[in-house]
């Protein structure tokens, strides 16, 4: 009888690791990948909002052919207490990734990001519409942030607006990146540029906002590399002999919705307080986002006694020391030009 009774014990036994064994194989079955090589896989942009569940979220997977099982995936997610820590945002997730990968990438928040170039010299209106058009940021919203009187304090630079400050570069961001950390990531990266080329010269005599607001100057005045150092120096010379700047690109600047056609009328306009034909020393602020080496030539400018320069048409100016050079250069130049 004892015999027969042990006889028993052991099938069952058997019995119930043959059970588990099928059953761990199919659980690992199960939460492997849904395709096995990564040339039949599929990758898909996948976004969990705010107040989804891991429920739904699952369910979502298993109808795009992400996982296998959403159910196991459930039991997965209980077992190892991740249910409270997912996390929002938009995911590119593939079917070469296994259940437990899937769900690593969702509770650490492993977000897709988008790339963003932000050219030298663009407003931060042109920045708003570039990060608007992106689909990265609400246009209105991030210059909510750039023309908040309190943000230039909270940032760390010299206003009065975050204008100027939000450095030229590729960023990536996630969509959903609030705009004010949108922001803080150009302004941070400046700082960091602006420390590094300041520390060039030992002994500063600009401000950061009057370093910034002459490096946007020069940043629009010219897209030559090779020019910037005399831009800058023509423009250094100009404020030491306390000559008005006498730049068209400030003048624009405060001209709310520019049409593209400077007249006489704009640059006789006293109230505009970025008109530099009329006001002396520099505006009240930078006029654009200048890049590294704006900035610079401002640090180190040319050795030159320049205090004109006209355009020759081409991208590049041609420069004088006299104003009876600098009008002879101007009849050559623009006006013989406006002749033909």
């Amino acid at each position: 009888m004892l015999k027969r009774f042990g006889i028993a014990l052991a099938l069952l036994s058997l019995l119930a690791a043959v059970a588990v064994g099928a059953t761990w194989v199919w659980l690992e079955r199960t939460l492997s990948p849904v395709s096995a090589s990564p040339n039949e896989a599929q990758t898909i942009d996948f976004e969990v909002e705010a107040g989804d569940s891991f429920w739904r979220v699952t369910a979502s997977l298993e109808r795009q052919g992400l996982i296998r099982s959403a159910r196991v995936a459930r039991w997965f997610v209980e077992a190892e207490d991740l249910a409270s820590r997912l996390k929002t945002g938009e995911y590119a997730l593939s079917s070469h990734q296994s259940t437990p990968e899937i769900v690593d990438v969702l509770v650490r928040g492993r977000v897709e990001t988008h790339a963003v170039v932000i050219p030298e010299g663009l407003r931060a209106t042109d920045i708003a519409t570039r990060l608007a058009d992106a689909g990265l940021a609400d246009r209105e919203a991030f210059l909510a942030v750039v023309f908040d009187p309190e943000s230039p304090g909270r940032f760390g630079v010299e206003g009065p607006t975050l204008e100027g400050y939000l450095f030229p570069d590729t960023y990536r961001f996630a969509r959903g990146v609030p705009e004010a950390r949108i922001a803080r990531a150009m302004v941070d990266q400046f700082l960091r540029v602006y420390t590094e080329v300041r520390n060039v010269s030992p002994k500063p005599t600009l401000s950061m906002r009057e370093h910034t607001t002459l490096a946007s100057i020069v940043e629009k005045e010219t897209g030559a590399a090779h020019e910037r150092p005399l831009i800058a120096a023509v423009f250094l010379n100009r404020l030491k002999r306390r000559m008005r700047l006498e730049t068209d690109p400030t003048v624009i600047y405060g001209i709310p919705e520019f049409d593209g056609n400077l007249r006489r009328v704009d640059l006789e306009n006293g109230r505009n307080p970025y008109n530099t034909y009329k006001i002396s020393g520099l505006p009240p602020g930078p006029i654009a986002s200048p890049g590294r080496e704006a900035l610079r030539a401002v640090v180190t400018p040319a050795n030159s006694p320049y205090l004109f320069f006209v355009s020759r048409n081409d991208g590049t100016h041609v420069f004088a020391k006299t104003y009876r050079e600098h009008e002879a250069n101007v009849d050559a130049f623009q006006r013989k030009r406006r002749r033909r």
